[in-house]
Order: structure tokens, then C-alpha cells, then sequence
């Protein structure tokens, strides 16, 4: 009897993390489904959609099909270059603001604080404006020029490097070492948790990103995946089986990376959870 009452809230809590898995899971499951049906808008119920039988002609369709080809490489370019660029200079900045003590030092970070307040949005018709006197619209530099940096990543690699033990940094110095030896030699390989969740968050955000591509790119040939997928339903009507059969192929890069780095991703996010 107290056994069972003391197994109450585990099994309770094992409910809801089973209930909030399958929510989390099935819209994904409900794409593939529909990517994998022959004109899937005849199907009434969801029963009937299941059943079903499968077809893989969707995804070759929609990878031959409107310059998708084209729309990937394009995401792929920008989200990895950004990324890149994002892992070295939030880097660089964050290690200077955990451990630099130059003039200044307090204004910077507060402006970075207030710079994650400010939604996207509000500097939408002025970086639009900026982008346009260079005369970047329709061109990569728009769309990888200003995310080079984020306030977030920067603020996220300040805190992780702050929590790490300086005395390793003091024993290089004392070796002779200089800052550029320190950073890439001791802070890297220490902060490497954090820089893989700043790349693959970076990277998430860059490669669904619709409102700016959307912005500064009118052809086809600067055009983003999300972008492409949106103008790909207004061509197409409602053909939700090419379309979701092109949202499951740009989701597969943003799955491979999760699999790939999902060690390096909880060690990220549960570093210094736990102290000895």
C-alpha cells in the first residue's frame, strides 16, 4: 500500500513526460505521413490516411521541382556561414567580457543585454533600409552579413567561461603563454559544449528563418528553403503531399545534427547544474 502510494508521482510524472513526447512527436510523424501519400487532401480521417498506401514520388517531385535544389544550397550556405561565424567572434567577445578588464567593459554588456530585449521586428524597416543604401538586397552578403554575431551567443559563451576555473588560464600564463594560446588552446577545448549548442541553435534559427530572406531576396536565385517552401504552396495550391514532403527534407539537416552532437548538446545545457 505505501509502496504503491510512493510509485504514485513517479508514475504520474512518467504520464506526462510519455503524454507531452507524443505531442511533441506526432506533428512530425503526421508530415511524413502525408509526404508519403498520393494526393493525401482525399483522405477524411485519419484512419484512412494511415492506411493508405505509400509513395515515395512526392520527395523526388519536390526535389526536382522549383529550384529546390537551388533553395537548399542557398540555406545551407547561409546557415553554415553564419554558424561559423557565430562559434568564433561569440568566442572571442564572450571570452573578453568573462575575463577582460578593459575600460567600457559594463556598457558593452548592458547594451548586449538590451539588445536581447528588442524583437526582431523592430529593426525590420531599418536594417532594410541599411541593406538597401549598399545595395545587398538580392545578394548573400544580406543574408549572412548581419547575424555574423548574436547578442545571445555572446552572453551565452560569457557565462559558460565565467563558471570555468580561471587557475588553468593563470598556470599557461605563468608557462609564458599569450592570449591567443590561452583562448584556442585551454578556453576551446574547455568550452566546447557551449560553442556546439551556440552552433547547432545558431544554425536552427538561420536555416527556418523566413522573415528577413523574405525581405532582402526577390529571386529565385538568393531565395532560402523557407522561403521557397512558401511561394512552392502558393504555385502548388493545396498539394500538402509535395509540401510536406519538402518541409521533411529540410528538416533532415537540423535532425542530423541533433543525433550527431546530442551528447555534446546535454553536456551543454547541464553544465554546472551539478557541483562537487
Amino acid at each position: 500500500m505505501m509502496r504503491g502510494a510512493r510509485n504514485a508521482p513517479r508514475f504520474l510524472s512518467l504520464l506526462l513526460l510519455v503524454i507531452a513526447a507524443v505531442g511533441m512527436v506526432f506533428p512530425m510523424v503526421w508530415m511524413i505521413v502525408t509526404s508519403l501519400r498520393a494526393n493525401p487532401e482525399q483522405y477524411s480521417t485519419l484512419t484512412d490516411l494511415l492506411v493508405a498506401p505509400s509513395t515515395t514520388a512526392n520527395y523526388a517531385d519536390a526535389w526536382q521541382s522549383d529550384n529546390f535544389l537551388r533553395y537548399f544550397w542557398n540555406s545551407l550556405l547561409v546557415a553554415s556561414s553564419v554558424t561559423a561565424a557565430n562559434v568564433v567572434f561569440c568566442l572571442w567577445t564572450g571570452y573578453a567580457l568573462a575575463r577582460g578588464t578593459f575600460k567600457g567593459r559594463g556598457v558593452v554588456l548592458a547594451t548586449i543585454l538590451g539588445v536581447l530585449v528588442v524583437p526582431q521586428q523592430v529593426i525590420m524597416i531599418p536594417l532594410y533600409r541599411l541593406i538597401a543604401e549598399f545595395g545587398w538586397i538580392n545578394s548573400y552578403w544580406s543574408l549572412i552579413v548581419p547575424w555574423l554575431v548574436t547578442p545571445f551567443g555572446v552572453f551565452l559563451v560569457k557565462q559558460y567561461i565565467e563558471a570555468m576555473p580561471s587557475e588553468i588560464e593563470d598556470a599557461a600564463r605563468i608557462d609564458g603563454a599569450g592570449d591567443w594560446y590561452i583562448l584556442f588552446k585551454v578556453v576551446l577545448p574547455l568550452a566546447r559544449p557551449v560553442l556546439t549548442v551556440l552552433a547547432i541553435y545558431v544554425f536552427l534559427s538561420q536555416w527556418n528563418s523566413f522573415l528577413f530572406p523574405f525581405l532582402f531576396t526577390n529571386d529565385e536565385a538568393h531565395r532560402t528553403l523557407p522561403v521557397g517552401l512558401a511561394f512552392y504552396l502558393g504555385k502548388q495550391s493545396i498539394d500538402w503531399g509535395h509540401l510536406m514532403a519538402g518541409a521533411s527534407i529540410a528538416a533532415l539537416p537540423v535532425l542530423g545534427l541533433f543525433i550527431l552532437f546530442q551528447r555534446r548538446i546535454i553536456e551543454g545545457l547541464t553544465a554546472g547544474a551539478l557541483k562537487e
